[in-house]
């Protein structure tokens, strides 16, 4: 059984990440979204905020798994028997610190392969970031996160 751990802050998940969870869903026996607990951020949704809109939006997914982690990615990967983590490149400036992570990675659990995902080109241009920043002046956020949970998104950002 070939599983894939998709790591990230996901806050908010957004079209881009909806595709790429996809697109492994047609590649791997098991996904499992991995949403990082990370203290030393601030996120905008809490982590059961995040799990809770990421299972909203990858139902009919039927071996899509959503948790949260905290501590070193291999790890987690290595506990969950996973032996592929699977990371989005949305551009050239992405894959410098993704090969950074990717080369400690493999320093370190040598079995557990990373695999680099370009993202679709109407993609390639989104992050949580700009989700917040776009949702903080009150815009559509349709275009950009999926339509599950484009409500629970906008009325957080509008605050």
């Amino acid at each position: 059984m070939r599983t894939c751990v998709y790591p990230g802050s996901f806050d908010p998940l957004t079209l881009g990440h909806l595709d790429l969870i996809c697109r492994a869903h047609d590649i791997f026996d098991e996904v499992i979204v991995a949403v990082l607990v990370n203290a030393s951020k601030k996120p905008v949704f809490s982590v059961q905020e995040r799990m809770e809109m990421i299972r909203d939006a990858v139902t009919g997914l039927d071996h899509v798994t959503v948790d949260a982690f905290d501590g070193l990615l291999v790890d987690y990967a290595k506990s969950k028997k996973a032996s592929v983590i699977l990371r989005g490149l949305r551009a050239v400036s992405d894959f410098e610190y993704e090969l950074q992570i990717a080369t400690l990675n493999n320093e370190m659990a040598p079995d557990v392969e990373t695999l680099f995902m370009m993202s679709q080109p109407q993609y390639s241009f989104l992050s949580s970031s700009i989700v917040r920043e776009v949702g903080s002046y009150g815009r559509d956020l349709r275009p950009f996160v999926p339509s599950q949970i484009v409500d629970r998104v906008s009325r957080r950002l509008r605050k």
